[in-house]
């Protein structure tokens, strides 16, 4: 059971990782485009989901912003299931497999948790006031900005979710 999550998080990874190639040629692309003064770049007939009728350099700006969200925030949780989020290392010197899981604990309880309940409630009203309003860009960027606004309670429940499971895994070392 563990290998098939282990594939399913590296095919996880492997795809965001494609995302951040997207996130490049999306960035060489607006420069490119601003440099030679080329806005908009392509124009539609009809409305297209996310882009609207036109593709412009703000288009290219909100994709920026949006693929650095979604490849930021979805791999958190698995980052924190892998222990290779950042941690103060000094702490840890000489320490038995004990003490570290309890330094862990502690550091889930006292400042994991108690950021992540109050991100949750902030995200999840940022995020439903965007999908109440239909948001989209007021500067000719992408349109239904309130879809990319949903990856931010997303990617914080996962990593909750991530951290639940750390924390009892933790629980279960320390004693």
């Amino acid at each position: 059971m563990e290998e098939k999550g282990s594939l399913w998080a590296e095919a996880l990874l492997r795809g965001l990782s494609w995302l951040v190639i997207v996130l490049m040629l999306g960035i060489v692309l607006q420069v490119a485009c601003s440099a030679l003064d080329i806005n908009p770049l392509a124009r539609f007939d009809s409305a297209l989901p996310l882009l609207g009728k036109a593709l412009t350099l703000n288009t290219l700006l909100d994709l920026q912003w949006h693929l650095l969200v979604i490849t930021g925030l979805l791999p958190a949780g698995l980052v924190w299931l892998r222990d290779a989020h950042v941690r103060v290392d000094f702490l840890y010197q000489s320490r038995s497999d004990r003490a570290k899981a309890r330094i862990d604990l502690a550091g889930n309880l006292l400042f994991a948790l108690p950021f992540l309940v109050m991100i949750l409630l902030a995200a999840w009203d940022f995020t439903s006031r965007a999908w109440r309003s239909d948001e989209g860009s007021a500067s000719g960027g992408l349109n239904d900005l309130w879809l990319i606004k949903s990856f931010l309670p997303l990617g914080m429940a996962l990593l909750a979710l991530a951290l639940a499971v750390e924390t009892l895994r933790l629980v279960r070392r320390a004693k």
